[in-house]
C-alpha cells in the first residue's frame, strides 16, 4: 500500500482522510470482484464465494451474478 495513502488516511483533516477511506473502499471493491470472478472460473459456487465473504449467497449473487454467471 502507498505510504502516501496510509499518511491521508491517518491525516487529522477529515477531508484528507474520507478520501483515502474512499480509495480504500474502491480498492477493496475492485480486488473482491477480481477474486469473485477467478473463483468463479475456478468453479467455486455461490455459496463458497459467500462464505469466503461472510455474506449470504443472495447478497454475492445479487451483486455478481450477472457479471460472472
Amino acid at each position: 500500500m502507498s505510504d502516501d495513502l496510509l499518511t491521508a488516511a491517518a491525516a487529522a483533516a477529515p477531508a484528507d482522510g474520507l478520501r483515502a477511506v474512499r480509495s480504500l473502499h474502491e480498492l477493496a471493491d475492485r480486488l473482491e470482484a477480481l477474486h469473485v470472478e477467478r473463483a468463479r472460473g475456478l468453479g467455486w459456487s455461490w455459496q463458497q464465494v459467500a462464505e469466503a465473504l461472510g455474506v449470504s449467497r443472495q447478497a454475492v449473487h445479487k451483486k455478481y451474478g450477472k457479471r460472472f454467471d
